[in-house]
């Protein structure tokens, strides 16, 4: 899917990483199309990444990457939070952090989802929510498996983060990421 706007605010590169890093939102929609042209209107800025039941927005103001999973029969709901940083360093920071505060944490360094190679930490909320603090290393040509390690130890939850179900084809899982 090309996005071709006209306007030279949709136009623009993808916004960068902010130093501070930004807050990542993963919905779920029902038709990507659709939720494409509607973000892009949105947040006045076209899609960074656009594959097959996948897209996701790096939006300047306010810092956001916003994720679009095309999982039918699910949109409007939230797949996974995160918060995008700068570098791998940062990562690992956090995983030293978040383990200081006795929170359990799920490592996944080198990892291949959502288009990309990345090193990310998960942790999981009192509700059951999913978090990701994550830097991108390099954009891949494959969807990816992550978390491979939950799905290995057959404990991936229904809707968990890039699922194995069609990565092979190089679309999301019926349940996807980043």
């Amino acid at each position: 899917m090309t996005v071709t706007t006209g306007s030279p605010a949709l136009d623009a590169a993808p916004a960068p990483t902010p130093q501070t890093g930004r807050v990542q939102l993963a919905l779920n929609v029902d038709d990507l199309g659709a939720a494409v042209a509607f973000y892009s209107k949105l947040f006045g800025t076209p899609p960074a990444k656009v594959r097959p039941g996948y897209a996701n927005f790096a939006v300047a103001s306010p810092p956001l990457k916003l994720v679009l999973l095309e999982n039918p029969g699910k949109g409007g709901t939230i797949n996974h939070l995160g918060v995008e940083v700068t570098d791998s360093a940062t990562v690992h920071s956090e995983i030293a952090r978040l383990t200081g505060e006795g929170l359990f944490t799920d490592e996944e360094i080198g990892t291949t989802c959502c288009f990309a190679t990345q090193d990310k930490v998960w942790v999981t909320g009192p509700a059951g929510e999913r978090w990701e603090v994550y830097t991108v290393l390099a954009d891949s040509a494959t969807f990816g498996t992550s978390p491979q390690t939950l799905i290995d130890a057959g404990q991936a939850p229904d809707d968990v983060c890039c699922g194995t179900g069609s990565a092979a084809e190089g679309k999301p899982a019926a349940s996807s990421c980043c």
